[in-house]
Protein backbone atom coordinates (compact mmCIF):
# COMPACT_ATOMS: atom_id res chain seq x y z
CA UNK A 1 0.00 0.00 0.00
CA UNK A 2 0.90 3.29 -1.05
CA UNK A 3 0.27 6.44 1.70
CA UNK A 4 0.47 10.26 1.72
CA UNK A 5 1.86 11.97 5.14
CA UNK A 6 -0.62 14.39 5.82
CA UNK A 7 -0.29 17.40 8.35
CA UNK A 8 -3.30 17.92 10.47
CA UNK A 9 -1.88 21.33 11.65
CA UNK A 10 -2.64 22.84 8.53
CA UNK A 11 -6.50 22.02 8.79
CA UNK A 12 -7.66 25.00 10.75
CA UNK A 13 -10.13 25.73 8.10
CA UNK A 14 -10.90 22.57 6.34
CA UNK A 15 -14.55 21.91 5.35
CA UNK A 16 -15.84 18.57 4.63
CA UNK A 17 -15.53 19.52 1.08
CA UNK A 18 -11.79 20.02 1.64
CA UNK A 19 -11.38 16.38 2.37
CA UNK A 20 -13.45 15.50 -0.14
CA UNK A 21 -11.21 16.77 -2.84
CA UNK A 22 -7.86 15.73 -1.23
CA UNK A 23 -9.00 12.14 -0.88
CA UNK A 24 -10.19 12.35 -4.64
CA UNK A 25 -6.95 13.84 -6.33
CA UNK A 26 -5.16 11.29 -4.34
CA UNK A 27 -7.29 8.05 -5.21
CA UNK A 28 -6.62 9.38 -8.91
CA UNK A 29 -2.85 9.18 -8.74
CA UNK A 30 -3.05 5.86 -6.94
CA UNK A 31 -3.00 6.68 -3.23
CA UNK A 32 -4.72 4.15 -0.69
CA UNK A 33 -4.47 5.81 2.13
CA UNK A 34 -3.07 9.07 4.31
CA UNK A 35 -1.25 9.07 7.02
CA UNK A 36 -2.57 11.84 9.33
CA UNK A 37 -0.12 13.57 11.60
CA UNK A 38 -1.55 14.63 14.84
CA UNK A 39 -0.47 17.09 17.10
CA UNK A 40 -1.81 16.96 20.80
CA UNK A 41 -1.91 20.63 21.30
CA UNK A 42 -4.13 21.22 18.11
CA UNK A 43 -7.56 22.24 19.70
CA UNK A 44 -9.09 21.77 16.15
CA UNK A 45 -7.93 17.94 16.35
CA UNK A 46 -11.25 16.29 16.99
CA UNK A 47 -13.35 17.79 14.55
CA UNK A 48 -10.98 17.31 12.19
CA UNK A 49 -10.18 14.07 12.11
CA UNK A 50 -13.60 13.42 12.29
CA UNK A 51 -14.33 15.40 9.27
CA UNK A 52 -11.47 13.12 7.43
CA UNK A 53 -13.03 9.69 8.71
CA UNK A 54 -16.35 11.13 7.42
CA UNK A 55 -15.08 11.96 4.32
CA UNK A 56 -12.57 8.78 3.49
CA UNK A 57 -15.89 6.46 4.73
CA UNK A 58 -18.06 8.45 2.19
CA UNK A 59 -15.13 7.16 -0.76
CA UNK A 60 -14.62 4.07 -0.34
CA UNK A 61 -11.62 2.78 -0.97
CA UNK A 62 -9.41 4.93 1.25
CA UNK A 63 -7.60 4.83 4.34
CA UNK A 64 -6.48 6.55 7.14
CA UNK A 65 -4.37 5.92 9.72
CA UNK A 66 -2.90 8.63 12.80
CA UNK A 67 0.68 9.29 13.12
CA UNK A 68 1.15 10.37 16.59
CA UNK A 69 4.26 13.46 16.24
CA UNK A 70 5.89 13.39 19.63
CA UNK A 71 7.25 16.80 18.56
CA UNK A 72 4.61 17.37 21.27
CA UNK A 73 3.95 15.39 24.91
CA UNK A 74 1.06 12.66 24.71
CA UNK A 75 -0.48 10.40 27.28
CA UNK A 76 -0.82 7.48 27.37
CA UNK A 77 -4.59 8.12 27.76
CA UNK A 78 -4.68 10.67 24.79
CA UNK A 79 -3.10 8.06 22.40
CA UNK A 80 -4.89 5.13 23.64
CA UNK A 81 -8.82 7.43 23.04
CA UNK A 82 -7.70 8.55 20.27
CA UNK A 83 -6.94 4.85 18.63
CA UNK A 84 -9.94 3.51 19.99
CA UNK A 85 -12.59 6.36 18.86
CA UNK A 86 -11.83 5.46 15.12
CA UNK A 87 -10.47 1.68 15.29
CA UNK A 88 -13.63 0.41 13.90
CA UNK A 89 -14.30 3.50 11.13
CA UNK A 90 -14.57 1.20 7.52
CA UNK A 91 -11.80 3.93 6.55
CA UNK A 92 -9.24 2.95 9.59
CA UNK A 93 -6.31 0.98 7.95
CA UNK A 94 -6.46 -2.51 9.56
CA UNK A 95 -3.36 -4.98 8.94
CA UNK A 96 -3.12 -8.42 10.25
CA UNK A 97 -6.87 -7.27 11.88
CA UNK A 98 -5.39 -4.58 14.18
CA UNK A 99 -5.81 -0.70 13.22
CA UNK A 100 -2.73 0.95 11.84
CA UNK A 101 -0.58 3.01 13.97
CA UNK A 102 2.26 5.17 13.28
CA UNK A 103 4.44 8.06 14.46
CA UNK A 104 6.64 10.70 13.86
CA UNK A 105 9.39 9.81 16.22
CA UNK A 106 9.00 9.33 19.93
CA UNK A 107 11.32 6.38 20.71
CA UNK A 108 11.77 7.97 24.31
CA UNK A 109 7.77 6.92 24.27
CA UNK A 110 8.58 3.31 23.40
CA UNK A 111 7.56 1.49 26.55
CA UNK A 112 4.28 3.05 26.77
CA UNK A 113 3.20 0.95 23.90
CA UNK A 114 2.32 -2.03 25.37
CA UNK A 115 0.05 -0.47 27.67
CA UNK A 116 -1.28 0.61 24.53
CA UNK A 117 -1.95 -2.15 23.13
CA UNK A 118 -3.59 -3.89 25.79
CA UNK A 119 -5.79 -0.81 26.02
CA UNK A 120 -7.08 -0.68 22.63
CA UNK A 121 -7.32 -4.51 22.15
CA UNK A 122 -4.19 -4.21 19.55
CA UNK A 123 -2.10 -2.20 17.08
CA UNK A 124 -0.09 -2.53 14.69
CA UNK A 125 2.32 -0.33 15.33
CA UNK A 126 5.14 1.05 12.69
CA UNK A 127 7.05 4.04 13.97
CA UNK A 128 9.53 6.47 12.43
CA UNK A 129 11.97 5.99 14.88
CA UNK A 130 15.06 7.29 12.31
CA UNK A 131 16.84 8.96 14.97
CA UNK A 132 17.83 5.53 16.46
CA UNK A 133 18.88 4.27 13.34
CA UNK A 134 18.27 0.89 11.60
CA UNK A 135 20.44 -1.16 14.36
CA UNK A 136 19.06 0.78 17.19
CA UNK A 137 15.34 0.11 15.63
CA UNK A 138 16.26 -3.24 15.61
CA UNK A 139 16.75 -3.22 19.96
CA UNK A 140 12.74 -2.59 20.42
CA UNK A 141 11.78 -5.52 17.67
CA UNK A 142 9.84 -6.88 20.69
CA UNK A 143 7.49 -3.29 20.90
CA UNK A 144 6.89 -2.69 17.11
CA UNK A 145 5.13 -4.51 14.05
CA UNK A 146 7.55 -2.65 11.82
CA UNK A 147 9.65 0.62 10.99
CA UNK A 148 9.10 3.15 8.93
CA UNK A 149 12.01 5.59 7.99
CA UNK A 150 11.53 9.43 7.91
CA UNK A 151 14.77 9.33 5.55
CA UNK A 152 13.83 10.40 2.20
CA UNK A 153 16.78 13.06 1.46
CA UNK A 154 20.05 13.35 0.80
CA UNK A 155 21.99 14.12 3.96
CA UNK A 156 24.64 17.75 3.85
CA UNK A 157 26.85 18.45 1.45
CA UNK A 158 25.59 15.04 -0.91
CA UNK A 159 24.17 15.16 -4.61
CA UNK A 160 22.35 11.95 -4.18
CA UNK A 161 21.30 9.26 -1.88
CA UNK A 162 20.76 5.67 -2.31
CA UNK A 163 18.99 2.78 -0.83
CA UNK A 164 21.75 1.69 1.46
CA UNK A 165 20.36 2.92 4.67
CA UNK A 166 16.74 1.30 3.46
CA UNK A 167 18.27 -2.04 2.99
CA UNK A 168 19.59 -1.78 6.68
CA UNK A 169 16.29 -1.44 8.39
CA UNK A 170 15.55 -4.22 6.29
CA UNK A 171 18.37 -6.46 7.58
CA UNK A 172 17.40 -5.49 11.55
CA UNK A 173 13.72 -6.04 10.76
CA UNK A 174 14.88 -9.70 10.33
CA UNK A 175 17.33 -10.45 12.96
CA UNK A 176 16.26 -13.51 14.91
CA UNK A 177 14.07 -11.94 17.79
CA UNK A 178 10.57 -13.14 18.78
CA UNK A 179 8.51 -10.30 18.25
CA UNK A 180 5.28 -9.02 21.07
CA UNK A 181 3.07 -11.72 20.14
CA UNK A 182 5.89 -14.65 20.05
CA UNK A 183 5.77 -14.42 16.46
CA UNK A 184 9.48 -14.76 14.14
CA UNK A 185 10.32 -11.05 13.42
CA UNK A 186 10.00 -11.93 9.32
CA UNK A 187 6.64 -10.56 10.08
CA UNK A 188 8.09 -7.36 10.84
CA UNK A 189 7.22 -4.65 8.03
CA UNK A 190 9.58 -1.60 6.43
CA UNK A 191 7.51 1.15 5.12
CA UNK A 192 9.70 3.32 3.07
CA UNK A 193 9.73 7.18 2.66
CA UNK A 194 10.08 8.93 -0.56
CA UNK A 195 9.70 12.35 -0.71
CA UNK A 196 9.98 14.98 -3.88
CA UNK A 197 11.97 17.74 -2.74
CA UNK A 198 13.28 19.88 0.51
CA UNK A 199 13.61 23.36 1.22
CA UNK A 200 13.06 25.24 4.37
CA UNK A 201 13.68 28.42 5.86
CA UNK A 202 11.93 29.36 8.98
CA UNK A 203 13.81 31.16 11.71
CA UNK A 204 11.44 30.86 14.53
CA UNK A 205 11.89 26.67 14.51
CA UNK A 206 15.84 27.15 13.67
CA UNK A 207 15.17 25.65 10.33
CA UNK A 208 17.34 26.79 7.50
CA UNK A 209 18.83 24.16 4.87
CA UNK A 210 18.00 22.50 1.44
CA UNK A 211 18.35 19.18 0.42
CA UNK A 212 19.50 18.19 -3.18
CA UNK A 213 16.53 17.76 -4.69
CA UNK A 214 17.15 17.74 -8.73
CA UNK A 215 16.53 13.98 -9.48
CA UNK A 216 15.05 13.10 -6.51
CA UNK A 217 11.92 12.12 -6.89
CA UNK A 218 13.07 9.95 -10.06
CA UNK A 219 15.33 8.34 -7.89
CA UNK A 220 13.50 7.48 -4.68
CA UNK A 221 10.92 5.91 -7.09
CA UNK A 222 13.59 4.06 -9.28
CA UNK A 223 14.96 2.81 -5.54
CA UNK A 224 11.20 1.70 -3.99
CA UNK A 225 10.77 -0.55 -7.12
CA UNK A 226 14.26 -2.05 -5.95
CA UNK A 227 14.01 -2.20 -2.77
CA UNK A 228 10.00 -3.73 -2.64
CA UNK A 229 9.10 -2.15 0.62
CA UNK A 230 5.92 -3.88 2.66
CA UNK A 231 4.34 -0.06 2.42
CA UNK A 232 5.57 3.63 0.85
CA UNK A 233 5.16 6.35 2.60
CA UNK A 234 4.91 9.70 0.69
CA UNK A 235 6.54 12.60 2.33
CA UNK A 236 4.74 14.86 2.06
CA UNK A 237 1.19 15.51 0.61
CA UNK A 238 0.73 18.74 2.56
CA UNK A 239 3.93 20.28 4.46
CA UNK A 240 4.35 23.48 2.60
CA UNK A 241 6.75 25.07 5.30
CA UNK A 242 9.35 22.24 4.01
CA UNK A 243 8.12 22.57 0.63
CA UNK A 244 7.71 18.61 0.64
CA UNK A 245 4.08 19.22 -0.71
CA UNK A 246 2.64 16.89 -3.76
CA UNK A 247 -0.71 19.00 -3.18
CA UNK A 248 -0.98 22.79 -3.52
CA UNK A 249 -2.59 24.97 -0.68
CA UNK A 250 -5.79 26.56 -1.36
CA UNK A 251 -6.05 29.12 1.35
CA UNK A 252 -3.32 31.00 3.02
CA UNK A 253 -3.69 29.33 6.38
CA UNK A 254 -3.12 26.30 5.59
CA UNK A 255 0.89 28.13 4.92
CA UNK A 256 3.20 28.15 8.18
CA UNK A 257 4.06 32.12 8.80
CA UNK A 258 7.25 32.79 6.98
CA UNK A 259 6.41 30.06 4.85
CA UNK A 260 4.13 32.22 1.91
CA UNK A 261 7.33 33.98 0.53
CA UNK A 262 8.80 30.43 -0.89
CA UNK A 263 5.13 28.62 -1.09
CA UNK A 264 3.35 31.19 -3.35
CA UNK A 265 3.56 30.59 -6.85
CA UNK A 266 5.27 27.29 -6.90
CA UNK A 267 3.06 24.80 -7.58
CA UNK A 268 3.66 20.94 -7.06
CA UNK A 269 0.47 19.16 -8.02
CA UNK A 270 2.40 18.18 -11.17
CA UNK A 271 4.62 16.23 -9.18
CA UNK A 272 1.48 13.40 -9.16
CA UNK A 273 1.27 13.05 -12.87
CA UNK A 274 3.72 10.29 -12.94
CA UNK A 275 2.52 8.42 -9.43
CA UNK A 276 0.36 6.30 -11.41
CA UNK A 277 2.71 4.81 -13.21
CA UNK A 278 5.28 4.34 -10.31
CA UNK A 279 2.79 3.45 -7.84
CA UNK A 280 1.28 0.84 -10.34
CA UNK A 281 4.86 -0.79 -11.15
CA UNK A 282 5.46 -0.81 -7.35
CA UNK A 283 2.43 -3.27 -6.50
CA UNK A 284 2.79 -5.15 -9.23
CA UNK A 285 6.45 -5.92 -8.26
CA UNK A 286 7.83 -4.37 -10.90
CA UNK A 287 11.53 -3.32 -11.53
CA UNK A 288 10.61 -0.82 -14.03
CA UNK A 289 7.93 1.73 -14.21
CA UNK A 290 6.03 1.07 -17.32
CA UNK A 291 3.27 3.81 -18.38
CA UNK A 292 -0.78 2.29 -17.97
CA UNK A 293 -2.04 1.65 -20.87
CA UNK A 294 -5.01 3.65 -20.22
CA UNK A 295 -3.70 6.74 -19.41
CA UNK A 296 -1.39 9.32 -21.72
CA UNK A 297 2.42 9.72 -22.19
CA UNK A 298 3.43 12.18 -18.93
CA UNK A 299 6.00 14.60 -18.82
CA UNK A 300 6.43 16.73 -15.70
CA UNK A 301 9.26 19.01 -15.45
CA UNK A 302 10.88 21.01 -11.63
CA UNK A 303 12.59 23.78 -11.90
CA UNK A 304 14.00 26.79 -9.24
CA UNK A 305 13.02 30.00 -10.81
CA UNK A 306 16.40 32.09 -10.14
CA UNK A 307 20.00 30.39 -10.60
CA UNK A 308 21.45 30.22 -7.28
CA UNK A 309 23.98 33.20 -7.87
CA UNK A 310 20.96 35.71 -8.36
CA UNK A 311 21.01 36.68 -5.18
CA UNK A 312 21.91 36.75 -1.43
CA UNK A 313 21.79 32.75 -0.22
CA UNK A 314 20.00 33.49 2.89
CA UNK A 315 22.31 31.82 4.60
CA UNK A 316 20.41 28.70 3.68
CA UNK A 317 22.90 25.59 4.37
CA UNK A 318 22.98 22.49 1.93
CA UNK A 319 21.31 19.41 4.20
CA UNK A 320 20.23 19.29 7.51
CA UNK A 321 23.64 19.79 9.73
CA UNK A 322 25.22 20.24 6.51
CA UNK A 323 28.71 22.71 6.79
CA UNK A 324 28.34 24.49 3.31
CA UNK A 325 26.34 26.54 2.25
CA UNK A 326 23.14 25.42 -0.81
CA UNK A 327 24.38 28.15 -3.03
CA UNK A 328 27.53 25.89 -3.49
CA UNK A 329 25.81 22.82 -3.39
CA UNK A 330 22.38 23.43 -5.37
CA UNK A 331 22.57 22.52 -9.64
CA UNK A 332 20.88 24.95 -11.41
CA UNK A 333 18.96 22.72 -13.86
CA UNK A 334 15.59 22.02 -15.31
CA UNK A 335 14.64 18.81 -14.06
CA UNK A 336 12.50 16.06 -16.54
CA UNK A 337 11.10 13.19 -15.97
CA UNK A 338 9.12 11.51 -19.18
CA UNK A 339 6.68 8.54 -18.92
CA UNK A 340 5.78 6.97 -22.40
CA UNK A 341 4.46 3.35 -23.80
CA UNK A 342 7.23 3.70 -26.34
CA UNK A 343 10.10 5.42 -27.44
CA UNK A 344 9.31 9.14 -27.64
CA UNK A 345 10.85 12.46 -27.75
CA UNK A 346 10.81 15.50 -25.18
CA UNK A 347 11.02 18.88 -25.82
CA UNK A 348 12.46 21.43 -23.70
CA UNK A 349 12.85 25.25 -24.61
CA UNK A 350 13.95 28.13 -22.40
CA UNK A 351 13.01 31.55 -23.39
CA UNK A 352 14.29 32.44 -26.68
CA UNK A 353 17.04 28.97 -26.71
CA UNK A 354 17.03 26.46 -29.17
CA UNK A 355 14.73 23.93 -28.03
CA UNK A 356 16.40 20.60 -26.88
CA UNK A 357 15.51 17.24 -27.64
CA UNK A 358 15.00 14.47 -25.76
CA UNK A 359 15.14 10.82 -26.77
CA UNK A 360 12.47 8.89 -23.74
CA UNK A 361 12.76 4.77 -23.45
CA UNK A 362 9.47 2.84 -23.24
CA UNK A 363 9.01 3.31 -19.34
CA UNK A 364 10.12 6.27 -17.60
CA UNK A 365 13.27 8.38 -18.57
CA UNK A 366 14.97 11.69 -16.96
CA UNK A 367 16.79 14.30 -18.25
CA UNK A 368 18.34 17.46 -16.79
CA UNK A 369 18.81 21.01 -19.01
CA UNK A 370 21.23 23.50 -17.58
CA UNK A 371 20.53 27.03 -17.16
CA UNK A 372 22.28 30.20 -15.57
CA UNK A 373 22.17 34.27 -15.44
CA UNK A 374 22.39 34.21 -19.61
CA UNK A 375 19.45 31.81 -20.18
CA UNK A 376 16.22 32.90 -18.83
CA UNK A 377 12.71 33.22 -19.61
CA UNK A 378 9.59 30.91 -19.55
CA UNK A 379 10.05 27.07 -19.69
CA UNK A 380 8.08 25.16 -22.50
CA UNK A 381 7.43 21.33 -22.30
CA UNK A 382 6.67 19.64 -25.38
CA UNK A 383 5.20 15.80 -25.35
CA UNK A 384 3.49 14.95 -28.56
CA UNK A 385 2.46 18.09 -30.01
CA UNK A 386 1.23 19.09 -26.60
CA UNK A 387 3.09 22.14 -24.97
CA UNK A 388 3.13 23.54 -21.36
CA UNK A 389 4.45 26.98 -20.72
CA UNK A 390 5.57 27.46 -17.00
CA UNK A 391 6.99 30.61 -14.59
CA UNK A 392 9.89 32.14 -16.44
CA UNK A 393 14.09 32.01 -14.90
CA UNK A 394 14.80 35.11 -14.09
CA UNK A 395 17.11 36.90 -11.73
CA UNK A 396 14.86 39.44 -9.98
CA UNK A 397 15.67 38.31 -6.36
CA UNK A 398 13.88 40.97 -4.12
CA UNK A 399 15.10 39.03 -0.84
CA UNK A 400 17.11 36.30 -1.27
CA UNK A 401 17.26 33.15 -3.15
CA UNK A 402 14.00 30.66 -2.80
CA UNK A 403 15.45 27.33 -3.36
CA UNK A 404 11.94 26.45 -4.13
CA UNK A 405 10.71 24.57 -7.41
CA UNK A 406 7.89 25.01 -9.29
CA UNK A 407 6.31 22.24 -11.05
CA UNK A 408 4.52 21.66 -14.90
CA UNK A 409 3.18 18.86 -16.99
CA UNK A 410 2.62 18.44 -20.15
CA UNK A 411 -0.18 17.68 -20.90
CA UNK A 412 -1.72 19.97 -19.04
CA UNK A 413 -3.83 19.23 -15.91
CA UNK A 414 -7.81 18.90 -16.75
Amino acid sequence: MVFAHYMLGLTLNHTARDWEDEIRAAKECGIDGFALNTGSQDHWLDEQLSLAYQAAERAGGFVLFISFDFAFEWTVQQVVDLINRFKYSPAQCVVDGRPFVSTFEGPQWAENWPIVRQATGGIFLVPDWASLGPHGVAQKLDIIDGAFSWDAWPKGCNHKMGPDEDHLYLQALQIEKPGIFGTPNNKHKYMMGVSPYFYTNLPQWNKNWYCSSESLWYDRWQQILEVQPDFVEIITWNDYGESSYIYDPHRDDQIVPGADAYVKGHSHDAYRAILPHFIQAYKAGKTKAKPREHLEDVAIAWYRRTPASAGHHGETVWGQGGDALAAHGVKDVISVVAITKEENTVTVTLGDGQPREFQTARGSSYFEIPFDETTLGPVRLQLNGQVTEGPDIHCNCEDKVNFNAVVIQVPAKR
